[in-house]
């Protein structure tokens, strides 16, 4: 007769196998970002003379040295770019779990009005014209620092998001059983819901504060105030600077031609790269547990 493998030996070999997939996968997910740091901090003329390489013949701090020599904006860029995200996430946080736990009680009486709200804007947009008369002349918040804020706060995708998680975390038992004890519908939000609601929170407080991180579009509308310019749109600048003047240093003349050539180009992209992403893989981790709970549980729920 013959013998049947041992489940548990399968059960070994197969974990094994997918720890060396899943190690690779990581590895091909680290790789680039590895990449472009060792390329941000490669001599441009290497660059140019050599090509890309995981191992470049010489080093520079050149990139961080050219974007660094704006000194205080850079700093006070970073200050903004702070500011804006936290004050962003907490306000955006609220208003999105206050909005979507209404939606998602079935005995809110005009629950199917502001579903309607929350949905149309996804088909139908006022345009970028209409919501710049809004913020300059209607809400006067031009070279304002809300003016960075308002617009992200809320987004119909998050409200989505949270009503579904309310609706399938939150049972309407527990919120029976509050009532009856006599807590009010703010008690009932603020120790009941919120607590349950932390994955599902701390989703959308990702998805906020990679919006609000990587926004310069609304500093580009809204904000001509160098002291309240943030931290992608000073890099956009910083970088359109250097691409004006390779672009046009020989037609200005020997001295801008000169400057133009000792500009760090591509290792300066790749340091722009860097020093706007790295925050925000050092936060990722501390969102990683709640992040994967969040997308995850109600698709466990029937």
């Amino acid at each position: 007769m013959r013998k049947s493998k041992d489940p548990l030996a399968i059960s070994k070999s197969s974990n094994i196998l997918f720890n060396i997939l899943l190690a690779v996968l990581a590895a091909l997910a680290v790789l680039p970002f590895l990449f472009v740091i060792i390329i941000s901090l490669t001599n441009e003329d290497s660059l140019a003379k050599n090509g890309y390489s995981f191992f470049p013949k010489e080093w520079s701090f050149d990139a961080y040295r050219y974007i660094l020599t704006s000194g205080s904006e850079i700093m006070n860029a970073y200050g903004v770019s702070i500011f804006v995200t936290v004050v962003g996430v907490i306000l955006g946080l609220l208003a999105t779990a206050l909005y979507a736990y209404a939606l998602s009680r079935d005995e809110f009486a005009y629950r199917n009005f502001f579903n309607m709200v929350t949905i149309i804007p996804m088909f139908i947009g006022g345009g970028l014209v209409a919501t710049y008369l809004i913020m300059t002349q209607f809400l006067g918040l031009k070279n304002s620092i809300w003016a960075l804020i308002i617009p992200g706060m809320i987004n119909t995708f998050h409200i989505i998001v949270m009503r579904t998680f309310f609706k399938t975390t939150i049972p309407n038992a527990l919120i029976e059983s509050a009532k009856i004890d006599g807590a009010n519908e703010w008690q009932i939000f603020s120790k009941i819901v919120v607590p349950i609601s932390l994955p599902g929170l701390a989703t959308i407080a990702l998805f906020l504060t990679l919006g609000y991180w990587n926004d310069w579009m609304h500093a580009m509308l809204y904000i001509s105030k160098d002291n309240l310019i943030p931290l992608q749109y000073l890099l956009v600048r910083i970088q359109n600077n250097m691409d004006f003047l390779n672009s046009s240093g020989s037609s200005m003349g020997m001295s801008a031609s000169v400057v133009a050539n000792s500009l760090p180009k591509e290792s300066a992209r790749m340091a722009i790269v860097v020093i706007t992403t790295l925050p925000i893989a050092c936060a990722y981790p501390f969102f990683q547990k709640y992040f994967v709970q969040g997308l995850t549980v109600g698709a466990v729920k029937e």
